[in-house]
Parts: structure tokens; C-alpha cells; sequence
């Protein structure tokens, strides 16, 4: 039985109900003195607890529930002051002891036998509580209602704006929006709760009053006291009762108004109290100093002055120390932050990686690339541009170059290399013009006589005032950056279908349109592989046929790979698809297509030197005749270029790969066509025969 009745005060909705219960009988139910003392030992304590409590908190937000701690508190005290009345007025003509112990104790060691000071005194308590604590905390709590509820709408936009923006998760977004709901409420019952205070006080002084008026007058009317005699009773009862019940509401609304005050403080009152005020070693020198001087003052005490100069200089002190302590500490951690780490050896497999471009330049060359410097920037400039026009004329993206310094080049000197193989070099002067004669000619200019890197032909690079001298007398003028950018598109041009990496294809179809990429679906892998494709591709920019058509490349690979899988085979078939790109590309200024044809005996004897059948087929013909087959084509163009013409050679569709196999040695430059490659549309003009 007594188990069970354990349990059940243990819970804590019982026990609160039964505690307000409690409250509510004490306001009706009379209360004996023991009792009495009993309660009011637990509304002291009760207070004493709120207020450490607001002390340690870290954040308001913590004792939440202070706005019902304090209305019960309240209560508390309320229904003792009537039952501490009921018992003053009944039994007080009895003696001091008549209300309890504690309230004779309170009355006697406050009023110290007077109870003129005890009423001072008494009035001193509740006009610091009313007056000053309970309206300054309820202006605090009354403001910071107003400012929370203005803000939240703000603040949870900024909580919706870091969750978009994926800054904080829905989990840590759910709790700021949960605390804001708090904090709102907190504030606003705040508000409301400081009335209780102010309504305690208001309540505890006409109680007083109440009970002076009514105890004498039931003393000298009803219990046939003396006038002093019922005054220094009931007086001395009263101002205990009153003292029993003001001590413990100063407190509780001490402990109000820290709370309320303690808004945007993070931690605990003391440490953040001890952190604010210590944190200006100059502050508290300057109060050290002040107290040191009013120490010397004519008839002020000096020993309570000095003491307290000293130990605010000795605060003063140590708070400097811990301040550059502080400073000390962080510019190590600042330092060790920032000190670059030791540095690593490269793993070796960085030795494995290739350049497919790279510019090496001599260190005159360097302010070509050096944007500090006037005029730098215009190499990686030109380069930039240059990648664009590839990619038009081409259809394939150029691979980033890298350019960098080597010691072991002459100053003016640069090295142009591909997969990191020499593909070509030159010398340039920065601050020199390269000039050159249209004509083939030596330029008659004082300077440097030397070669154009890229075509061989005789230039001499002169000081810029020449510059308009030889614009004026019809030379071409370069500068050195375009010099060496379009001996790199030279080099890029002839070496693209190298350049043209696995990557770069899975690269350019994937950027296809949703309608092409059906058809490489279709054909890849089951008709074709990638790496066929690639090798088709790179057989066509090898002949510098721009590949940036890939709807009619993929149609024409998807065609030829129904019956072959030999990528020349495709590659010949995709060139008869581009027949009106490839005549567009070599038509002469006049509109039409200047050719050189092969003569039908060469057909004859191509045909006849071809041996194997199907993907075997290769050219075997005599040394001999093929070197009278380089020297009749090479006589061709030659008369050709006199005449002011630039012809393609033109063959059969069976001969062509095998023509071009044998010119691009000795012409690396000559388009050779197939009969099927010309289109129909296309003016033609037969210059010659070989």
C-alpha cells in the first residue's frame, strides 16, 4: 500500500497538481504556526533556487518554463501572506511567536527592537523591488517580445535561403525554426509574467498596511492591549511577515530581470560578466588609478581604497598577460596555418604523363606571355584564338598547350613540340618585326636576315621605327607573336589526326544532337567500334578534311560499314559523302575547281601495281616508275603555280589512296580527289596531266 502511494506521488503531473492544491487550500484552510514555518522556509529556498538557476543558465531559452515557476512562486507567497494574516490577527495578542518562528525571527533581527526602522526598512525592499527591479525587467521582457516577433518573419526567411542554397539540412533547418517558435513564446510570456512581480509587490504592501491597521485596532478594542503594547506586536509581526514575504519576491524578480537581460549572452552569467569586464586591462587600470587617487583624499578612508586599487591594478595586470598570451597564441596558429607543408616528392607515375602540346621558349621570349609586362599576353592571346578558328575549320577542339621556359634554348629561340617530340622550332626577336617580300625576295632593310620558320621563306627582322618604312615599300609585316602562333597552326594542322585521342571522339559525340546520337546508338558497337571511328576521322583531318560535319560522316561510316570494316574503305566512302565540303575547300578564287588529272596510262599502271584482294590490297610497283611518277607530278604543279594556279590531283576512286600515300611524302600539302569526291555542281577546270 505505502509502495504504491510512493509511486504515485512520484509522478510528476500528480505531485504539480497536488502542490497547486495545496496552494489553493492554504488560501482558504486556516494554517497552524509549524506549518507555517514550514512554508516559508520552501518559498525562500524556492526563490534562492530560480536564482541561481537564472545564474548558470547558458541561454534563456533553457529555463523556459521560469513564466510558470514564477506564477506558482507568486501564488506561493500570496496564500502565505494570508495565512500568516489569519494567524497574526487571531492570535497575535498572545506575543511575538503567534504567527511562527520565522516571522518572530525576521521581525526581531530586522527591527533590531524598533519598529520604526523595521518599517524603513520594509519600505526600502519594496520600493527596490516595484520600482526599480520589476518595471526595469518588464521594460527589458515588454521590448524584447516586440523586437522577437518583428524579426521572426526575417529570420525564417533566412533559414529557407540557407536550405535552398543547401547550406544547412531539413533537420538543422526544422530546429532554428522550432527555436524561433520558442524564443517568441518565451518573450511574450516574459512579458506577461513580469505583472505577476509587480502585482506581488503592490499586493505585499497593503497587506502590510492591512495588518499594522487591523492588528491594532483588534488589540486595543478586542484584547484590551495598550495602544504601544498592540503597536510594537503586531508591528513586529507584521514587518516579519511582510520582510518573509518581500526577501524572497526581490529575489525571484532579481532573478527576473537577469534572465530577461540576458539576451544575446552566450554562456554562463559569471563567465560572461568575468570575459566582458576583464577583457579592457585598460578599463580596469584606469578604476585602479582612480581608487588609488581618492585613497589620498583629506579624511577618506585610506586602507578600503588602496586595498581595492591594488587588486584592480593586480586584475588589470593579469588580464593584459592573458590578452597577449591570447595575441601570441593565434599568430602561432595563424603562422603554423599558413607555413606551406614540407614539400612532396611527386609520385612517380607524374613522370608517365605526356604533353600532346607544348611551347618552349628561350627567357627573351618570356615577356610574350608575361601579362605584367607591356604588350604581354600576346602569345596565349593568339592561342586562344587560334583553337577557335580550328575548331571551325576542323571540327575538332585543339588540346591545351602548355608553354613554359627551358634554360637550355638560346634567348630567341622556342621549341614546338607534339606528345613531347620536336615538330618544329624557330627564333624570334620580342621587340623586332619580322618583314618579309611577297615576292620570294631578299628585304632590302637593315636587321636580321634569317627564314620564316614555317614556310622557309627569306625574312629579316628589323627595329619597330622601320615598321611603316616597310609597310610603305609593299613588304608583309609580322609581329613576333603571330610568327610563332601560325608556326604552331601549321604544326596543328599536320599533325591533328594525331592530336585526335579516343577521348576527344566519345567527347564529340556525346555533344551530339539527341537525333545523331539515335544513329551512333544503332551503329556502335554492333556494326563499328569507337576506335574505328577514330581511325576514320583521323584519316580524314590527316588529308585536313574537317570532320565538324559528323551528321553526314556518321551516315556515310553507317553505309560503308554494311559491307566493310576496313577503316580506309570507310574513310574513302565518308570522302565521296563530303563531296561538296571537300570541292568547297579547294576552290580557287575564281569559283571553279582547277585540276590535274592523272593520265589513263598511270591509271593503268596504278591498277595494274595493285595486288590482294579486299582489306589486303597494297601498291607494288617498281622503284623506278614511281620515281618518274614523283617527277611528272612534281613538273605539274610547278607549271601550275607559274600560271598562277593551285590544282588538286585528280584520280580514280580505286587509285586515290595509293597516289596520296606516295605525293604527301614529297607534297604533304596537295589534295588529291577522287573522280567521286567532285560534285556535280562544281565548275571545274583541268590545268594539266600527269
Amino acid at each position: 500500500m505505502l509502495t504504491d502511494l510512493f509511486h504515485f506521488l512520484r509522478r510528476g503531473d500528480i505531485g504539480l497538481a497536488m502542490g497547486v492544491m495545496t496552494i489553493l487550500v492554504v488560501l482558504i484552510m486556516p494554517m497552524p504556526a509549524f506549518m507555517l514555518d514550514l512554508f516559508l522556509a520552501i518559498s525562500i529556498i524556492l526563490s534562492i533556487l530560480i536564482l541561481m538557476t537564472s545564474l548558470f543558465i547558458q541561454t534563456p531559452l533553457e529555463f523556459s518554463v521560469f513564466p510558470t515557476v514564477l506564477l506558482i512562486a507568486t501564488m506561493l507567497r500570496l496564500a502565505l501572506n494570508l495565512a500568516s494574516t489569519r494567524l497574526i490577527l487571531a492570535y497575535g495578542h498572545e506575543g511575538t511567536g503567534a504567527a511562527g518562528h520565522v516571522i518572530e525571527a525576521f521581525g526581531n533581527f530586522v527591527m533590531g527592537g524598533n519598529f520604526i526602522i523595521g518599517l524603513i526598512v520594509f519600505a526600502i525592499l519594496v520600493i527596490v523591488n516595484f520600482v526599480v527591479i520589476t518595471k526595469g525587467s518588464g521594460r527589458i521582457a515588454e521590448v524584447a517580445a516586440r523586437f522577437t516577433l518583428d524579426a521572426m518573419p526575417g529570420k525564417q526567411m533566412a533559414i529557407d535561403a540557407d536550405l535552398s542554397a543547401g547550406l544547412i539540412e531539413e533537420a538543422e533547418a526544422r530546429t532554428r525554426r522550432q527555436v524561433l517558435e520558442d524564443e517568441s513564446s518565451f518573450f511574450g510570456a516574459m512579458d506577461g509574467a513580469s505583472k505577476f512581480v509587480r502585482g506581488d509587490a503592490i499586493a505585499g504592501l497593503l497587506i502590510t498596511f492591512i495588518n499594522i491597521v487591523a492588528g491594532i485596532i483588534i488589540g486595543v478594542a478586542q484584547q484590551d492591549l495598550s495602544f504601544a503594547d498592540a503597536s510594537r506586536t503586531y508591528t513586529l509581526l507584521t514587518i516579519g511577515d511582510g520582510l518573509v514575504s518581500q526577501i524572497p519576491a526581490l529575489i525571484v524578480s532579481t532573478a527576473a530581470g537577469l534572465l530577461v537581460s540576458k539576451a544575446g549572452v552566450k554562456g554562463a552569467a559569471d563567465k560572461a560578466l568575468m570575459k566582458q569586464l576583464s577583457g579592457y586591462p585598460k578599463a580596469m587600470g584606469m578604476s585602479a588609478f582612480v581608487m588609488g587617487v581618492m585613497s589620498l583624499l583629506p579624511g577618506m578612508p585610506m586602507i578600503p581604497f588602496l586595498g581595492m586599487a591594488g587588486l584592480a591594478g593586480w586584475i588589470a595586470y593579469r588580464s593584459n598577460l592573458t590578452q597577449k598570451a591570447v595575441v601570441v597564441q593565434a599568430a602561432v596558429s595563424h603562422a603554423e596555418a599558413i607555413k606551406p607543408p614540407p614539400p612532396q616528392e611527386p609520385p612517380i607515375t607524374d613522370a608517365l604523363k605526356m604533353d600532346d602540346l607544348r611551347i618552349e621558349l628561350g627567357y627573351a621570349l618570356l615577356p610574350l606571355i608575361n601579362s605584367d609586362q607591356a604588350g604581354g599576353d600576346q602569345l596565349t592571346e593568339q592561342i586562344k584564338a587560334l583553337r577557335r578558328q580550328l575548331a571551325t575549320d576542323l571540327g575538332v577542339l585543339m588540346p591545351a598547350v602548355r608553354i613554359l621556359d627551358n634554360v637550355q634554348l638560346q634567348a630567341n629561340d622556342y621549341l614546338i613540340k607534339v606528345k613531347e617530340v620536336e615538330a618544329g622550332r624557330g627564333q624570334i626577336y620580342p621587340n623586332q618585326f619580322m618583314v618579309m617580300d611577297p615576292q620570294g625576295g631578299q628585304v632590302q632593310l637593315p636587321g636580321t636576315h634569317t627564314v620564316e620558320p614555317t614556310f622557309g621563306l627569306p625574312a629579316t627582322w628589323v627595329e619597330a621605327s622601320l615598321r611603316e618604312d616597310a609597310s610603305l615599300k609593299g613588304y608583309t609585316v609580322v609581329d613576333p607573336a603571330t610568327v610563332m602562333s601560325t608556326h604552331l597552326t601549321e604544326i596543328l594542322r599536320a599533325n591533328v589526326s594525331e592530336l585526335l585521342s579516343y577521348a576527344d571522339v566519345q567527347k564529340l559525340f556525346a555533344e551530339l544532337p539527341k537525333e545523331q546520337s539515335k544513329l551512333v546508338e544503332d551503329i556502335v558497337p554492333g556494326q563499328i567500334s569507337f576506335s574505328s571511328i577514330q581511325r576514320v576521322l583521323q584519316m580524314l583531318l590527316a588529308e585536313r578534311v574537317s570532320v565538324r560535319d559528323l551528321g553526314t560522316i556518321l551516315e556515310g561510316i553507317a553505309e560503308a560499314s554494311s559491307f566493310s570494316r576496313n577503316p580506309q574503305v570507310i574513310a574513302e566512302h565518308v570522302r565521296a559523302r563530303l563531296a561538296r565540303q571537300i570541292c568547297a575547300a579547294n576552290l580557287a578564287p575564281g569559283g571553279y575547281l582547277p585540276l590535274l588529272s592523272l593520265s589513263p596510262q598511270w591509271e593503268q599502271a596504278f591498277a595494274e601495281s595493285i595486288v590482294g584482294e579486299g582489306d589486303d590490297r597494297h601498291l607494288a610497283m617498281a622503284p623506278s616508275k614511281l620515281q618518274e611518277f614523283v617527277g611528272l607530278v612534281r613538273d605539274g604543279f610547278e607549271k601550275a603555280a607559274l600560271s598562277g594556279e593551285a590544282p588538286v590531283l585528280l584520280t580514280s576512286a580505286g587509285a586515290r589512296p595509293f597516289v596520296r600515300s606516295i605525293v604527301e611524302r614529297f607534297r604533304a600539302h596537295t589534295t588529291v580527289m577522287s573522280q567521286s569526291e567532285v560534285h556535280p555542281r562544281t565548275r571545274l577546270k583541268t590545268i594539266g596531266s600527269v
